[in-house]
């Protein structure tokens, strides 16, 4: 029997047990095997390539054969991908483990929206959901934060056993996944072929986004906004080494930036009534202050930029994201957040190999 409290706190128990990991500082773990920030780079773009091919198929199938299998196969990929990158011994063997991270979240990234999403609205309780994506985002910043502070404790394990606790993590996740209720009848096929269908779907959803050009500017300003974020944090993961800081400080500095996140996810609950626009504005004045106190090289100026970063990541990824979803059509829902989701990705390629030149010059 559907429970619509019990769905959402086993998506937020997923959420959480998906966020913690001991690698979550992939990057420094790479970094201490030597691998340079070129490299590091190539594979972080590695990741996106995988995503922009991934994304939007993984959200029509989620939208027509069902949001919850979708999950499950994500938890799938992401202990396939753990395990890949225990066994790792070279950078072309890290770089096979990359796609299947990548599709670990291409195929959460839509499914869980819009399971959430359609769950509420199946009980009218739908305005509820920016609440909700809060609460994910603090999750998300909690895990990231919990998994960058054991950034010292995967160094001293080394990555061979932090892999394996990764993966063991995963399994926990996906017995956790495999409890949630599918919400049936959102996608009716019109066509007998997979292809056909699938096809039929994709012109859809694309004369959605041809009929809607809010929805589509609202999912660029927010990709372009949190790229710059996410690079920022990125690459601080090794610029804050650079400046002094010590293994041991540097899971608590990340931890703080993390917190960043936590708080603006929160604040702009209080802010319902301000325009997106002034909100937006706000948002990218935030992110670009972070990436210009990163180039001062103090630890404490650095570690303040990426707390503001986030802050307005957080802050305008759930504004955008609760109004996009009053926009999509319940049948459509995973595919036009997997199509955000892509557009994200298609910036982070364009931006990931400029961002790692441009660290890394100065």
């Amino acid at each position: 029997m559907f429970n619509l409290n019990k769905q959402i706190r086993t998506l937020y128990i997923t959420g959480i047990l998906g966020n913690i990991s001991l690698t979550g500082a992939w990057v420094v773990i790479l970094a201490a095997r030597g691998f340079s920030l070129v490299e590091i780079g190539f594979a972080e773009t590695v990741f996106h390539i995988t995503s922009l091919i991934c994304e939007i198929p993984s959200g029509m199938l989620a939208d027509m054969y069902g949001r919850k299998k979708m999950l499950v196969i994500s938890r799938l990929m992401a202990i396939i991908g753990d395990i890949v990158m225990l066994l790792s011994g070279n950078f072309t063997t890290v770089l096979l483990a990359m796609p299947f991270h990548a599709m670990a979240y291409n195929f959460a990234s839509g499914s869980g929206e819009a399971l959430a999403y359609d769950s509420m609205k199946r009980e009218g309780a739908e305005s509820g959901y920016e609440r909700y994506i809060s609460n994910q985002s603090i999750i998300y910043r909690i895990g990231s934060g919990v998994s960058t502070l054991a950034a010292g404790l995967a160094l001293y394990l080394g990555y061979r056993k932090s892999y394996l606790i990764s993966a063991l993590m995963g399994c926990i996740t996906l017995i956790f996944t495999l409890t949630l209720f599918e919400i049936k009848g959102v996608t009716k096929r019109t066509h007998p072929s997979m292809i056909r269908e699938t096809l039929s779907f994709f012109a859809d959803s694309l004369r959605f986004l041809k009929e809607n050009k809010k929805a589509s500017a609202l999912m660029f300003l927010n990709s372009f906004v949190g790229a710059v974020d996410i690079l920022l944090l990125f690459f601080l993961q090794s610029k804050l080494k650079t400046a002094g800081i010590s293994n041991w400080l540097l899971g608590p500095a990340l931890f703080v930036m993390e917190i960043g996140g936590i708080i603006g996810a929160k604040l702009i609950l209080k802010a319902k009534r301000v325009r997106y626009a002034k909100v937006f504005i706000v948002c990218l004045t935030g992110v670009l202050a972070g990436v210009v106190l990163e180039h001062t090289g103090i630890v404490a100026l650095m570690v303040l930029g990426g707390f503001i970063s986030s802050m307005a990541d957080d802050a305008i990824q759930v504004r955008t994201d609760a109004r996009l979803q009053d926009m999509f059509p319940s049948r459509q829902r995973a595919t036009l957040i997997s199509v955000s989701s892509f557009t994200f990705s298609v910036v982070m390629i364009i931006l990931s190999p400029l961002a790692g030149y441009f660290f890394t010059v100065w």
